[in-house]
């Protein structure tokens, strides 16, 4: 779950949004990544990876907000604000495995 806060709202207070997350092993390497907001960064395990990844969306989020830029970054990687909660909410991502051919390579 990642955390954020508003410009409306008082300091310190926090909005909870679930986020999908694929971790990627890379050889010494695990990338975090969420197609929700297109955004990834990597750590040296899983825990770490997720740690930076908290990390990371508090940066991405403190940006928009400091930037005055919510409405238009979120509108533009699909999500969907409810007006009547005044909270986002992310695009359904789903993750699925799809057989495909490919021409032969050496």
């Amino acid at each position: 779950m990642a955390w954020f806060g508003t410009k409306r709202e008082p300091r310190g207070v926090r909005v909870a949004v679930e986020l999908p997350v694929a971790f990627i092993e890379e050889g010494d390497t695990v990338i975090a990544y969420t197609p929700a907001l297109d955004l990834s960064t990597c750590g040296k395990n899983k825990k770490d990876a997720s740690r930076m990844f908290q990390e990371a969306v508090q940066i991405f989020f403190s940006d928009l907000i400091e930037n005055g830029t919510v409405d238009e970054v979120l509108t533009g990687l699909n999500w969907k604000k409810d007006t009547v909660q005044e909270t986002w909410i992310p695009p359904r991502i789903s993750q699925e495995s799809i057989g495909v051919k490919v021409p032969a390579f050496a």
